[in-house]
């Protein structure tokens, strides 16, 4: 078995460049030392397979052969930088599945706060609500395992699954009292990526949580459910803790609210991968004066939007310093129903500045410490989200102050 996978791993080590499918690879040249970018030469085919022969040899325990190829591949892209990789299967499945706007999962959004995971939203009706988990609790152990505050896709990933399987977390409560462990089932989750609530009488707050497929839309009728009493004066767009998702609903949501101008654009080594997308006419808001909340869980994508409408002059930003994540991964399928997220483009901002490692400075920096997103209060029970949540508070006022000192712009859609 080994042999025969050896052979074939050779193979295709030997045809493999630097594109995405071998067929786009020219020939090898006879040198055994390959070009940069081009095929993998001779002495380093021989050492990986020589590397898998000792292992499978001399191992202490017995390697599946199958598994050890699949870490290889592991290896060979996620190497490459913290955000490509090989997806099996499974993977590859939850992922489609994760930005087709429904998921199997318990139903809650997480985010990293000093170096603890926590919980920032849970959904209405979902596997966690019925466990009694709330906002701001901790997630101290997921299946007996801590997670990693630095890798929240990994901890993402752990807390999804089958429907009908089932996850064991362990909580410490937000609002105090003794920790406890809970096991919960999964199930179908309708992932509402858009949440809209009335600050005040001609003003209104926007959350988006991550984007996928269906963001755009959802976008579009909570404007619409904003608008349905009164013209929106302002409206403060909170993009805190969203860790991005598909490129093309976060410039179909910059679209939303801008006239004209350049939304994003990128760079990349293939003519896909490198693009300029720009807006059409047709304010949804209606000319309504911007805040964007902002802060480091605000990532990739998010950082898309928050930057298209603060470089066209539509938005100020509000918050702390965005994650800094400026690169498109573009996802590859394979032959056999697995694929590869490959970084392909790195992007600029209308104002053709790479935030890729840097992030986003934001016009007004808060300071203290910072809290998990207020949920929004669904029968109006509770006080109102700004004096629930300081930071929409601090964006409200400045987004009254700005909207007294502008006119207003734009003829609506």
């Amino acid at each position: 078995m080994l042999v025969l996978l050896t052979g074939v791993l050779l193979g295709v080590l030997l045809s493999f460049g630097g594109g995405v499918l071998a067929e786009r690879v020219p020939a090898a040249p006879p040198a055994s030392a390959a070009a940069p970018g081009t095929v993998l030469s001779w002495e380093d085919a021989r050492l990986l397979a020589e590397v898998m022969r000792r292992v499978s040899e001399h191992y202490v325990e017995r390697v599946d052969e199958h598994a050890m190829l699949r870490n290889a591949l592991r290896g060979l892209v996620g190497g490459l930088d913290e955000h490509s990789a090989f997806l099996d299967h499974d993977e590859f499945a939850e992922l489609r599945l994760s930005t087709s706007g429904s998921y199997a999962g318990i139903g809650i959004e997480v985010a990293a706060i000093d170096d603890i995971v926590a919980v920032a939203r849970r959904l209405p009706g979902s596997p966690a609500e019925r466990a009694g988990i709330e906002p701001g609790d901790v997630i101290t152990a997921i299946d007996g395992a801590a997670p990693d505050a630095t890798d929240l896709d990994g901890a993402v990933a752990r807390l999804r699954g089958p429907v009908g399987s089932r996850v064991r977390l362990s909580i410490s409560p937000a609002r105090g009292g003794a920790d406890r462990d809970i096991v919960l089932e999964r199930a179908d989750v309708e992932l509402r990526s858009v949440a809209a609530e009335l600050l005040v009488p001609g003003y209104g707050y926007l959350r988006i949580s991550s984007f996928t497929d269906t963001t755009a839309e959802e976008v579009e009728r909570a404007l619409e459910q904003l608008q349905a009493q009164r013209a929106l004066r302002g409206l403060v767009i909170d993009l805190r803790d969203n860790p991005g998702g598909v490129l093309e609903a976060a410039v179909a949501v910059a679209d939303e609210f801008l006239e004209d101008g350049v939304i994003v654009s990128a760079e990349g080594r293939t003519a896909d991968a490198r693009f300029r997308m720009e807006a059409a006419p047709g304010d949804a808001s209606g000319g309504a004066n911007l805040t964007v909340l902002v802060n480091g869980g605000t990532a990739s994508a998010a950082e898309i939007l928050a930057a298209a409408l603060h470089d066209n002059g539509r938005a100020v930003l509000i918050g702390r310093r965005t994650y800094g994540k400026g690169s498109v991964q573009t996802i590859l399928p394979l032959v056999d129903g697995e694929a590869v997220k490959l970084t392909t483009s790195l992007y600029r901002t209308p104002r053709g500045v790479s935030i890729n490692g840097v992030g986003i400075e934001p016009d007004t920096l808060l300071a203290g410490k910072e809290a998990p997103p207020a949920e929004l209060d669904a029968d109006g029970a509770a006080p109102t989200l700004a004096s629930r949540d300081r930071e929409v508070g601090v964006a409200l006022q400045a987004l009254r102050a700005r909207t007294a000192a502008l006119p207003r712009t734009g003829t609506g859609s």
